[in-house]
């Protein structure tokens, strides 16, 4: 994996509720804000549509040269060219997707216990998602003790990211844990002020990474 991979603000995207023009807006305002890392995720989205949504996206990260990962669909990420891919445990497994994208590509593999995150580490991922670390209406997981992540970071080299209710309020919490990166959705897809709280976020996770 490229050592400047910077994933300490990830944001996973959520379309939902928003106009085109509105979801793109949002994206750039995260961006310009402080987001360093962008995830697409469009769970119910036809793939053609998913396709060129994903194309005007790129367009942005492109131009802000951040990585772009696509959720789940390997299909999509390979079509438009993304940077990267990132998978759960229902789907296809890491060492069968890394075969697929080839060295190059960023690959994050969603694991909740030590062991499978050390099997993600084994069969290639770049990163390691984990949570949910709070409670959370975007992503259905159990919450994970603070313990826990932190026995997931300690088990394996690879950079691991929390997700799960987190906020420019909360992180702070994660203070101590070595994890390397914090992922929102609704803290900044939903924000009224995207920019400011991207920028707050980024601010936080400098003094924790540091």
């Amino acid at each position: 994996m490229n050592n400047s991979l910077d994933l300490s603000v990830y944001l996973v995207t959520n379309s939902d509720n928003k106009t085109k023009k509105e979801f793109l807006n949002i994206i750039e305002e995260a961006i310009i804000g402080g987001v360093t890392t962008l995830q697409i995720r469009e769970k119910t989205r036809e793939t053609k549509d998913f396709y060129n949504l994903a194309l005007e996206v790129k367009d942005i990260t492109d131009l802000y040269k951040i990585p772009l990962i696509v959720d789940d669909r390997i299909d999509v990420a390979m079509a438009i060219d993304a940077d990267g891919v990132h998978i759960g445990q229902k789907d296809l497994p890491a060492k069968i997707v890394r075969e697929i994208i080839g060295d190059k590509k960023i690959l994050g593999v969603s694991a909740a216990t030590v062991e499978t995150a050390k099997t993600a580490e084994k069969d290639g991922a770049d990163y390691i998602g984990t949570g949910a670390i709070f409670p959370t209406t975007t992503k259905e997981a159990d919450c994970i003790t603070i313990n826990h992540l932190k026995n997931i970071v300690n088990s394996i080299e690879i950079p691991v990211v929390v997700i799960g209710g987190l906020d420019e309020k909360n992180i702070v919490q994660l203070s101590g844990t070595g994890i390397k990166g914090v992922s929102v959705v609704s803290a900044i897809m939903d924000a009224e002020y995207p920019k400011k709280i991207a920028n707050k976020l980024k601010e936080e996770m400098e003094l924790i990474i540091n």
